[in-house]
Formats: structure tokens, C-alpha cells, sequence
């Protein structure tokens, strides 16, 4: 079981504005989160994270604190040891496909699986400024999973796919979140595209 109860100010053009969300989130349950842009969807999963820090709030996983603004408890990220897949993909310039896979685990089999289910198994020399925008996106989903996390955090993880490659993908995904016990938190600008991978929803909007 996550717990989540965090407060934190945003920058807004229209003055300052808080994110608050205070909810469960049960173990290996998949969950979609929207909301207006500039609500903090991005915020909220940084802060899961631990790249950044609210002014109120707690974290729980499992009874085990990771966040208690309270007295000062803040597991580093990488002891929460969190699969994070950025908007932004966030690759290694100077790292091949595999190797960024090889950066995370020294499991070859396990690598060789994830780059068939990336249909990246004929670009593993590639580095990311010779691969598309798809493909790079599919990397960083690939990385993110590479450490088999308990907790997948996922920013916008299918927006540079086509239809097709989504849906594809998205079954695959769905067998191998089955697979691992994954917990996962998706943010999406179209909730409609996961309805058939999450059985939760999470809509946010800022406080004044």
C-alpha cells in the first residue's frame, strides 16, 4: 500500500496555487492521473520520486516512511529506488541503447526481453540522437523497468507513439506489470488511451 498526503506550492501566472492530494493506492494497482496543465501531475510524481520536496506532507510504502516533512524524514531517491520515466526521456547522450539498459541491471536475459518488448533488439548500438522520438520513449519506459522496481512512475509514456505501437506496447506492458507486482502511476493528457491498462483514476487540480 502507497499513502500519500502531500501538500506544495505552484508558480502560476495567476498567483500562488497549491497542489494537494491525500490518497491510497493499493499494491500492484495501476493508476491514470490527469488534470489541467500546470495542476502538478509532473510535481506529484517528482515528489514520489524525492527530486522534490513539499512543504507538508508524508509518504508511506508498505508502513516503511519515506517522506515525513513533520521530522524531517526524506528517503534519498535512490533508496526509494523508483522507476521514473520523464517527459523528457532524460537518456545518456553518450550511451547505447543497451547500454543505458546495462546501466540499470546486469541481467542480460532480462535486458534481451525488454528490448523485444521495446522492438528495440535491432537498435542496441544506437545512441538516442540516432534513434526517432518513439523509439527514444520506448528506451526510457525500457530503463524505468530495468531495475524491476516495486513503483513505476511513468510522465506521459506513450505520446510519442503511433496508434499502433501504442497498443501494442500497452498489452505488453500490461502482462509484464502482472508479471513484476508493479504498482504504477501514470499521468496522461488523454485518460481515454489506458481505460483497458488501469483500474484507478486520479484527477488533480491546484487549490488557491
Amino acid at each position: 500500500m502507497i499513502s500519500i498526503n502531500i501538500e506544495k506550492k505552484l508558480k502560476a501566472y495567476s498567483g500562488q496555487q497549491w497542489l494537494k492530494v491525500n490518497r491510497e493506492f493499493a499494491d500492484g494497482s495501476i493508476t491514470k492521473i490527469h488534470g489541467p496543465s500546470g495542476a502538478g501531475k509532473t510535481t506529484l510524481l517528482k515528489i514520489i520520486a524525492g527530486l522534490i520536496t513539499p512543504e507538508k506532507g508524508i509518504i508511506k510504502i508498505d508502513d516503511i516512511t519515506w517522506l515525513d516533512i513533520s521530522t524531517k524524514i526524506s528517503l534519498s531517491p535512490q533508496k526509494r529506488m523508483v522507476g521514473f520515466v520523464f517527459q523528457n526521456y532524460a537518456l545518456f547522450p553518450n550511451m547505447t541503447v543497451r547500454e543505458h539498459l546495462e546501466y540499470a541491471t546486469k541481467d542480460e536475459e532480462w535486458i534481451d526481453r525488454l528490448l523485444t518488448i521495446g522492438k528495440l533488439e535491432t537498435l542496441t548500438t544506437h545512441k538516442p540522437e540516432h534513434l526517432s522520438g518513439g523509439q527514444q520513449q520506448r528506451l526510457a519506459i525500457l530503463r524505468a523497468l530495468a531495475i524491476k522496481p516495486k513503483l513505476l512512475l511513468m510522465d506521459e509514456p506513450f505520446s510519442a507513439l503511433d496508434h499502433e505501437m501504442k497498443r501494442v506496447l500497452i498489452d505488453e506492458l500490461e502482462v509484464l506489470f502482472a508479471e513484476l507486482g508493479l504498482t504504477v502511476l501514470i499521468v496522461t493528457h488523454n485518460p481515454q488511451e489506458l481505460d483497458g491498462l488501469c483500474d484507478g483514476e486520479l484527477e488533480i487540480d491546484t487549490e488557491r
